[in-house]
């Protein structure tokens, strides 16, 4: 298999949890979408604003998150997202599906 087709794996493989590790960033604290990208970039995530909004708009839409305005002393004001008491419930039941998952592939690759 070519690098180029590795990539490609890994990349579906990191949008198939996005959606979670945004839940997971935002149970911690409050996030504008630049600090998300910082973190999940951290976690070595790699996500652009271009993949990021339309996830945070559909989260938002389906009750998961919600936003605030704050004032910037370094430019615009932000859009600060916070996990709503739904977004929460969900966020427990796919930490319970990814324990699951984690069980499975560690019984299949022993």
């Amino acid at each position: 298999m070519n690098k180029k087709n590795i990539e490609n794996i890994k990349s579906q493989m990191r949008r198939g949890v996005l959606e979670y590790c945004i839940l997971c960033v935002l149970d911690k604290n409050d996030a504008y979408a630049s600090e998300l990208i910082g973190k999940l970039k951290d976690a070595r995530i790699i996500v652009v604003e271009g993949t990021l909004y339309p996830l945070l708009t559909r989260q938002k839409n389906q009750g998961l998150l919600t936003y605030r305005w704050e004032e910037s002393t370094q430019g615009p004001p932000r859009k600060y997202y916070t996990l709503t008491d739904k977004g929460r419930d969900l966020l427990h039941e796919m930490d319970k599906a990814w324990t699951e998952i984690v069980e499975t592939l560690d019984i299949l690759r022993k």
